[in-house]
């Protein structure tokens, strides 16, 4: 099974997300993707980042480990250090295919991550409590069954 790796980035206040709408469903994702055969989770958030936001950035610390879904995802903070946000150029934003439904990358001002149906949710949660309480020291573990 393929593991996710994906990224939280904040900047003035605002968390970058994809808005997706899908089989009749809209939702928002943090921006990431399936990890690639020899890379790292790292290499594979990096290269995301810049396929579906058009941005460069830098890992950094590890934030969670998300089981969702009956899949693990990694997550990382990162910082951006270059590029154009909203200038992805990723495979996902090919000729449009209902079943992959649309992309559309955004900024999510913080106060309303957790009223929004930010997927995964409790990492959503987690983004908006550190916010006030900070990141936790070590990576946090998340079982969302909310999928």
């Amino acid at each position: 099974m393929r593991v996710r790796a994906g990224c939280i980035l904040i900047e003035d206040g605002r968390l970058a997300l994809m808005e997706r709408h899908r089989a009749g469903l809209h939702y928002f994702t943090f921006p990431g993707g399936g990890v690639d055969e020899g890379e790292t989770h790292e290499q594979a958030a990096v290269r995301e980042m810049e396929e579906e936001l058009g941005i460069q950035v830098r890992i950094v610390r590890k934030v969670a480990d998300v089981h969702f879904d009956g899949k693990l995802q990694v997550y990382f903070l990162v910082e951006k250090t270059g590029g154009e946000f909203g200038s992805g150029t990723g495979e996902e934003y090919g000729e449009f295919d209902p079943a992959h439904g649309t992309y559309r990358p955004i900024w999510m001002p913080l106060e309303e991550v957790a009223g929004n149906n930010v997927l995964p949710h409790e990492l959503a949660e987690l983004v908006a409590r550190s916010q006030e309480h900070g990141w936790a020291e070590e990576p946090v573990v998340i079982y969302d069954k909310k999928a």
